[in-house]
């Protein structure tokens, strides 16, 4: 019975569950549709994909593909449902998509992306393709009838052409190549500047009032002063009476272009101004440079005398340039000068190429009996132009970029040099008759000491008068005969060139602090100048720790560049 019950009992249940299970079932089936659907959709809406659902005109033509043949146009006014759309609504679409999310993608990502080529095929990019610089392929282009209007036809050639248009900055280059992603930004949020003449009067006012009192003090400079006196005088007068653009006098554009004149003007006649202490440096190192003059304008008395003209090469030309307009130096007037571009004739035909002053190693014996060593700085190929590249200076004090300005150099531009052209430290303990195995049987004075650079007064006009680059130039085709080597020719060529021609600088650079751990404290604290000549430079991890601070004293430690790259 209890069976039977169980039976008659289970047996009326199916005729009610069936139904609610399949209730329940629908009820689900439902919600993961919906659930699915809800992820779906955005992810077409992102993707632009929606855009295509009803493009079936649009043909996309693979190279090598008999099917593409015969459809390679398409008319976009055959469909009506885009008859609002262009064609390239969804390049560009997907062309944002791509920049914004480029960076956070990896590299090899894009690598197959289509490209059309000039004659109008789809080209696979891949990682080796030819045109470098790109970071981002440009979108897929599809093909379409020929417009019908001019304005058309130049709209169509601009699309080829320019398929992907990126902001540009001022100079007309793609920002977005340069800079990277910010540049969208910016430009997406890019806010008009108001009263920008108001803001450009008042930066050139601070300009000119920043360099008026340097250039007051210039005899030579007299008119100049007198024009930059007025003009200042103008443009206080203008924004006093003026806070806003709409304020400003009709004729206030030319009032700015004549200030602006006025201030290209300064830097440019101090740097041929030969009544002024004009200082040479060639060197690569933009830190280096930096700390030369930084060291060198802390202990002058009289910065607004001080004209520095740093000679580098086109690869730190850029940065040289953008990092002394960015730091001031008391009031010192810095020159930077690309060396490849200075405009001389050359008889080879090649581009000039910057050489840094040659740095080689000689061993000898001391009075008593000892082997030492010494590492001698010289001129090198590079520094024989000096009188062509500051034609109109008389004077010209050469520094190395390995050195450090301890006390005021001024007392130096009075020294009276003679006859002489090159007033160096000389170094008596190795003389030019113990290098006759390197120097030859030449006409030279055996005894003449050794000369070094690291700090050089160069009398230019006497060069010029006794025509010393001709000299040098001479005696270099000559040593290149005698072998084949030319790795030493230069140090050699300079030595017997300045032969008889040099002043001594006794008691004012101490050299040695590349190479050399004996020097004693108190010397290198009371030298006017210290010299890093050696392999051991102070800005390298293999600089002799005891040395070091003498030379980071001069970094300005507020810079930001300096303190990210923890350059301390």
């Amino acid at each position: 019975m209890k069976s039977g019950g169980g039976g008659g009992a289970m047996g009326a249940v199916p005729s009610y569950s069936v139904p609610a299970k399949r209730r329940w079932r629908g009820f689900v089936i439902a919600v993961l549709g919906l659930v699915i659907l809800s992820m779906l959709v955005p992810l077409v809406f992102l993707l632009g994909l929606h855009n295509g659902f009803h493009s079936s005109g649009y043909i996309y033509e693979q190279r090598g593909s008999p099917s593409s043949k015969g459809l390679e146009s398409f008319d976009r006014h055959d469909s009506s449902r885009n008859r609002n759309r262009t064609e390239g609504d969804q390049s560009k679409h997907v062309e944002e998509l791509i920049t914004k999310f480029e960076p956070t993608l990896p590299k090899d990502v894009l690598k197959n992306y289509p490209r059309e080529e000039k004659n109008g095929t789809i080209k696979m990019v891949s990682s080796d393709d030819k045109h470098k610089g790109f970071n981002v392929p440009p979108p897929i282009v599809v093909r379409h009838s020929p417009p019908t209007s001019s304005n058309a036809i130049a709209g169509h050639m601009n699309q080829v052409t320019h398929v992907k248009t990126t902001p540009a900055d001022e100079s007309g280059k793609s920002c977005e190549l340069t800079f990277g992603s910010y540049c969208l930004w910016q430009q997406e949020h890019k806010e008009v500047m108001k009263d920008a003449m108001i803001k450009k009067l008042k930066d050139q006012l601070f300009v000119a009032r920043a360099y008026y009192p340097s250039i007051a003090k210039l005899p030579a400079q007299d008119k100049l002063s007198r024009e930059m006196k007025q003009n200042i005088q103008d443009l206080e007068h203008v924004l006093s009476e003026s806070t806003t653009d709409a304020d400003l006098p009709p004729l206030i554009e030319s009032k700015s272009q004549k200030m602006e004149i006025t201030i290209k003007r300064d830097d440019k006649e101090k740097f041929m101004d030969s009544s002024l202490h004009h200082y040479v440096i060639f060197s690569t190192n933009v830190l280096a440079a930096s700390i030369v003059i930084n060291s060198t304008t802390a202990h002058s008395k009289e910065s607004w005398k001080q004209v520095f003209h740093v000679v580098t090469d086109g690869q730190n030309y850029y940065a040289m340039k953008l990092w002394f307009l960015r730091n001031k130096y008391k009031d010192a007037a810095i020159e930077v000068v690309n060396f490849e571009h200075l405009d001389f004739d050359n008889q080879n035909g090649d581009p000039l190429q910057l050489s840094m002053p040659e740095e080689f190693r000689v061993s000898f014996r001391t009075a008593d009996n000892q082997i030492r060593i010494e590492y001698f700085s010289i001129f090198s190929h590079s520094h024989y132009l000096l009188p062509d590249i500051f034609s109109k200076l008389k004077k010209v004090m050469v520094l190395d970029d390995d050195v450090v300005i301890q006390h005021d150099l001024s007392s130096l531009w009075n020294q009276d040099m003679g006859e002489k052209v090159n007033g160096a430290v000389q170094f008596c303990s190795v003389r030019l008759g113990q290098l006759k195995s390197y120097l030859g049987q030449k006409d030279y004075n055996k005894d003449s000491c050794a000369w070094m650079s690291g700090l050089n007064i160069i009398d230019l006009e006497k060069w010029r008068e006794l025509d010393l680059t001709q000299t040098y130039k001479r005696l270099i085709k000559e040593l290149s005969a005698q072998e084949e080597s030319t790795n030493s020719i230069a140090w050699r060529a300079s030595l017997l060139t300045f032969d008889n021609e040099i002043y001594p600088l006794k008691d004012w650079v101490l050299s040695g602090l590349g190479h050399d751990y004996a020097i004693d404290t108190n010397s290198i604290k009371t030298a006017p100048v210290l010299h890093y000549n050696g392999k051991m430079k102070p800005w390298l991890d293999l600089g002799i720790p005891n040395y070091k601070s003498y030379w980071k004293m001069y970094i300005n430690k507020e810079n930001q560049f300096l303190s990210e790259c923890n350059v301390s």
